[in-house]
């Protein structure tokens, strides 16, 4: 694994020791930014299961200006940590480590909101669409903020507009499935 592009590109990352863990690879990582948009313009992405940190490590490369990673895991953390020491900016990321009902109720209450948001479950713990709304319901997201899910098929996510969400499109990769979603406060 590697950052693929921008002001960190090039450099290896390292995956989650063992098999809890799914990297996403960097044929998957280098057609969802050509999708999402190459550079971003600053603001604040969420990676609600950050695993090996390696998409918010690619945003913040690509102009994110602050990354927040979450997991539960301690070997994921041990990794994430050890991914963002490449980048030798380390105050570009916050990381908690806990599970991630718990740290969307505390993100909500140190006042986090975010522009991008990266969910990446285990294929086996999918729950987007809560996981979405229980951010819609916290304030947690920004207006216009995007919305990128990495599932496989099983998760059956919606591909047309629902609440305060946006279709935008879907794309498969294989078992892997890209869905984006565009956040609107007010529709």
């Amino acid at each position: 694994m590697r950052i693929v592009s921008g002001k960190f590109g090039g450099r290896r990352l390292s995956a989650v020791p063992g098999m809890e863990t799914r990297p996403t690879t960097d044929k998957v990582k280098e057609s969802l930014f050509n999708i999402i948009g190459p550079y971003f313009d600053g603001g604040t992405s969420l990676d609600l299961f950050g695993g090996s940190g390696g998409l918010s490590i690619e945003a913040v490369s690509r102009g994110i200006d602050k990354a927040v990673l979450i997991d539960r895991q301690y070997a994921a953390i041990k990794t994430i940590n050890k991914n963002i020491a490449v980048t030798k900016h380390p105050e570009l990321f916050d990381i908690f480590k806990m599970d991630a009902t718990k740290a969307l109720s505390v993100l909500a209450k140190k006042g986090y909101t975010f522009n991008l948001i990266f969910l990446d479950p285990p294929y086996a713990k999918q729950q987007i669409v809560k996981d979405l709304t229980i951010m819609h319901e916290n304030g947690l997201l920004e207006d216009d903020a995007l919305v990128v899910a990495e599932t496989d098929e099983a998760a059956n996510l919606p591909t047309e507009d629902w609440g305060q969400f946006t279709f935008i499109k879907q794309q498969n990769y294989g078992i892997t499935y890209l869905t984006l979603y565009r956040y609107k406060k007010e529709r």
